[in-house]
């Protein structure tokens, strides 16, 4: 009876680890679990004013503190998450239409940068992408829960609102304006 139970036990522990691991028993990647709508909450800042600096997939280094004055979306995303293709479409026509939103799409992906080329030419977005590495992601944002995840980072650098789920154009706009930004419409 006693082995069985320290059997058991030692099973029980195997599976919280290797959940808690963020990977399967197969060694791939789980597929996030994503709340159905996005939750906004008040983002305790990693940092007073992150920093985020990458390059692009088309080579530019891209500074977040060269942003300043402007709003910022940091999105974290991944070519085998589906809310994350869903959410493209709408963050690429805001980055395009809004002049005081600048948006960086973080590809929380282990996919080469060839594949990832190949992918946004099929889901293009008119913001630039970075590909972060999900073994060593930026140090101020660290490792997403769910993707996708986002921050909104206002004018002076600061975390306004973390989502850990889809975004939409009404709800950046909404707080962009909440938080003393520009109106939409």
């Amino acid at each position: 009876m006693t082995y069985r139970f320290l059997r058991c036990t030692g099973l029980i522990l195997t599976i919280v680890l290797l959940t808690a691991c963020g990977r399967s028993g197969n060694g791939e990647a789980p597929t996030p679990a994503v709340a159905p709508a996005a939750t906004a909450q008040s983002a305790p800042a990693p940092k007073d004013h992150p920093r985020l600096r990458v390059q692009t997939l088309d080579g530019k280094d891209w500074d977040l503190a060269q942003q300043r004055g402007k709003w910022v979306l940091v999105n974290y995303w991944a070519t085998w998450c589906g809310p994350c293709l869903q959410e493209m479409p709408e963050l690429s026509a805001m980055a395009a239409m809004r002049q005081h939103l600048v948006v960086i799409g973080l590809a929380y992906d282990e996919t080469e940068p060839a594949e990832l080329r190949a992918f946004l030419a099929q889901h293009p977005v008119t913001y630039p992408i970075a590909r972060v590495s999900v073994y060593s992601p930026p140090e101020d944002f660290g490792v997403p829960r769910t993707l996708p995840t986002s921050w909104l980072i206002g004018p002076d650098g600061r975390i306004v609102r973390k989502y850990s789920s889809q975004v939409t154009a009404r709800m950046l706009d909404d707080d962009i304006a909440a938080h003393g930004g520009p109106k939409a419409g």
